[in-house]
């Protein structure tokens, strides 16, 4: 490994703990700002009660965090872990890494995980978490060097680029010397976009033997790249050693090879008239929403759009430009991780010069192209490179996007108030301006950087917009904005964004097919129990180290047979022999659902630490729910005069819209309100969503603190 040449701020000396069960048995803690480096237990209990991944982030940041931190604070932490399932290389999808922090954008903790190599390799390194803690006072780098068994925090030089596709590129030339030592390095990094924004997004590296170069995948949500920027890291670095299949040190090697061979056969034959997600990746999805009226379009006003073709599935099947599977970690066949190479830039600093586009994943396409009423892909092409190496979520860019472009056709917004720009739906020159806006931080961009919430304040109150009418259209939760999809008809999915710990990501609960198409979760309690199971079996990836893809976006025809089909159990299943393959903690499927529990219910008293996690921070807004305005009834104003006879035995005939909105309204409103009592009463909780002591004591974490932050929140 090259050695940098670059000013030693601090050292750290240590042993790379070998890996056993999955575990090193220690977390790295560093303070930017101090230069603090030291070694850290993992206790059995930790273990025990948090697995790892997101559990372990969770806890090391409440030991970290003081009541009043907020995200800006020295004391909040950046804290990445794998999971002890991270980094096996015989089951698809077991590659991720998950990062947490106290967030920019919704004061309250957000977790969010990225594929890439960073996770495993901090592993192998010889760590099981990191911490990073501080307000570096100068420019850092983060070096995990675990061949040498070194920790070190460096200075950067003047010289060091910071948007992500370039710094990729300078740490490559001064950390390794051959392509076999690039193939053990990854890095995390932001860009310009995170330094002045509240929607930074870590991008996790890897390197690509096939194209010989860089890639990443980001931890997108909620502004952890405005926290590494803000503490002055430029890049973190890890170096692992050379791995493995069996570094993970399983209890049973042979039974993970056997659950992933058979898994391996699964996606072989039925991934390919399925999703195809192997030459399509997430990409497959943007017709299918279009076809059930669920692809969001123009701020979530409409479902589906003519023009949705232009931006398919099959057209960026034929623009990725790798013919081999690519996947973001080894052994991974679901290998959805496709990217454009020999893109050429088109606009801002980077203008002429050819890169590699990740992507453009579904979320994406939907986010900052229908959702913005832009439907060419070299435009969304060019948004999803800049968002990525500027360090900018694409998921928060666009839905805000979506909104300020709607208040601009509203006339809430004038190019006065834009800085000259035309912000109406379609305009691709106009966002990609406001997106160089925010990286150079000037201009428009400086407000629109701070997401949904924060504008609707200020154009109420500077701008003079009504209130009620921002809050209706302005697609946040929790301060998290909306992920891509329309949930007017699936009450369950409206659940699954606004009672969410973090905010509205679908990555919790994913429940519109079983809800809306198949009507699978037809009555309060049917909901309820779907928002129980699918978010605590969604959080166990979390814990765990694993992509969700694998669970469901490929499956065996079989498991129609089964009882709940829904559940997948056939792999459900699968993970239970991998965990124990593993860990050699023998467990149950319902096991796997108790260890999420314990997590997900400490998440939520963790917000009620920080202020937040009651009832009325689970509310969503209503074009969330319905119909906003006129344009958007008329839209489906069959299905909608049919509901309120149906419903509400109403005569449309002899309504005005305004008097069919406000029915409406008030109706799905007072579903929602039922749907949160029922969720609320089978997750154990009150009526005003706090955990109960006693559910506390149930799951194992009736820590002396976490009781006392549950009963000052609760009535004497």
């Amino acid at each position: 490994m090259n050695s940098p040449d670059l000013p030693i701020r601090a050292e750290f000396v240590y042993d790379p703990a070998a890996l056993e069960l999955g575990y090193t048995g220690q977390t790295l803690y560093v303070n930017v700002e101090t230069g603090a480096v030291e070694a850290r237990p993992v206790t059995e209990e930790m273990k025990r009660t948090f697995v790892g991944g997101r559990g372990f982030d969770l806890w090391l940041l409440w030991q970290a965090v003081h009541d009043a931190t907020r995200w800006s604070d020295p004391e909040n932490e950046i804290v990445i872990s794998s999971g002890p399932c991270g980094g096996i290389t015989q089951y698809p999808g077991s590659g991720k890494s998950i990062a947490a922090t106290i967030s920019p954008l919704t004061d309250i903790v957000i977790d969010s995980n990225a594929g890439g190599h960073f996770g495993p390799y901090l592993k192998f390194a010889g760590w099981d978490a990191l911490e990073l803690q501080g307000n570096a006072t100068e420019e850092v780098i983060v070096l995990i060097n675990g061949a040498s068994g070194r920790v070190q925090l460096l200075a950067a030089p003047p010289d060091c680029p910071t948007d992500t596709h370039a710094l990729g590129h300078w740490l490559n030339a001064r950390f390794a010397e051959s392509e076999n030592e690039r193939e053990l390095l990854s890095f995390v990094t932001a860009g310009k976009g995170s330094e002045h924004s509240y929607m930074g997004c870590l991008n996790f590296s890897l390197y690509d033997r096939k194209r010989r170069d860089l890639r990443y995948k980001q931890a997108g949500r909620g502004g952890i790249g405005t926290v590494l920027r803000h503490k002055r890291i430029k890049a973190l670095v890890v170096r692992a050693r050379p791995f493995k299949g069996d570094s993970n040190q399983p209890a049973d090697i042979d039974q993970l090879k056997a659950t992933g061979a058979e898994m391996h056969r699964e996606i072989a034959r039925w991934d390919p008239v399925q999703n195809r997600m192997r030459s399509r990746g997430t990409a497959y999805l943007v017709q299918t929403m279009d076809d059930y009226d669920l692809l969001p379009v123009m701020n979530f006003q409409y479902g589906q759009h003519p023009d949705t073709p232009q931006i398919n599935g099959d057209v960026w099947e034929q623009r990725y430009t790798q013919n081999l599977p690519d996947g973001c970690w080894y052994g991974c066949t679901v290998a959805c991780a496709h990217a454009v190479d020999n893109y050429e830039v088109r606009t801002g600093p980077y203008a002429g010069t050819q890169v590699i586009v990740d992507g453009p994943e579904y979320e994406t396409v939907a986010g900052v192209g229908s959702n913005c009423g832009i439907f060419d892909p070299d435009t969304i092409l060019e948004i999803n490179f800049y968002c990525d190496t500027y360090g900018i979520d694409t998921i928060s860019f666009g839905t805000s996007l979506a909104f300020v472009m709607e208040c601009y056709e509203a006339g809430i917004l004038d190019r006065t108030m834009t800085g000259g720009l035309d912000l109406t739906f379609g305009n691709s020159a106009a966002a990609l301006d406001l997106l160089h806006q925010i990286a150079q931080g000037e201009g428009f961009g400086l407000l629109f950087g701070k997401g949904v919430r924060k504008m609707k304040a200020h154009f109420a109150e500077h701008f003079g917009a009504e209130p009620a009418f921002l809050e209706d259209i302005g697609m946040e939760a929790k301060g998290l904005e909306y992920s891509e999809y329309l949930t007017k008809e699936s009450l369950a999915q409206q659940g699954g964004y606004g009672l969410t710990n973090k905010g509205a990501q679908h990555d919790e609960a994913w429940l519109i097919f079983m809800d809306q198409i198949n009507n699978q979760i037809p009555s309060f309690e049917d909901k309820a129990e779907a928002l129980h199971y699918f978010p605590m079996w969604r959080t166990w990836f979390s814990l765990c180290g694993f992509c969700k893809l694998p669970w469901n976006d490929v499956v065996d025809p079989k498991n129609a047979e089964a009882e709940e089909p829904a559940k997948i159990p056939h792999h459900v299943e699968n993970y239970v022999e991998i965990f124990s393959g593993v860990t050699g903690r023998e467990v149950t499927a319902d096991d796997l659902i108790s260890m999420s529990e314990s997590v997900y219910n400490f998440q939520r008293v963790f917000n009620l630490r920080l202020g937040k996690g009651r009832r009325e921070h689970d509310a969503i807004p209503y074009r969330s729910a319905g119909p906003v305005t006129e344009a958007e009834y008329h839209s489906r104003q069959a299905r909608y005069d049919r509901q309120l006879k149906e419903w509400l035995g109403l005569d449309p005939e002899a309504m005005g819209v305004d008097e069919k909105l406000a029915a409406h309204r008030a109706y799905r409103m007072e579903q929602y309100e039922k749907l949160i009592d029922a969720v609320y009463a089978r997750r154990g909780w009150s009526a005003d969503g706090i955990p109960s002591p006693e559910t506390l004591r149930r799951l194992g974490i009736d820590y002396p603190e976490v009781l006392a932050v549950v009963k000052a929140q609760l009535p004497e």
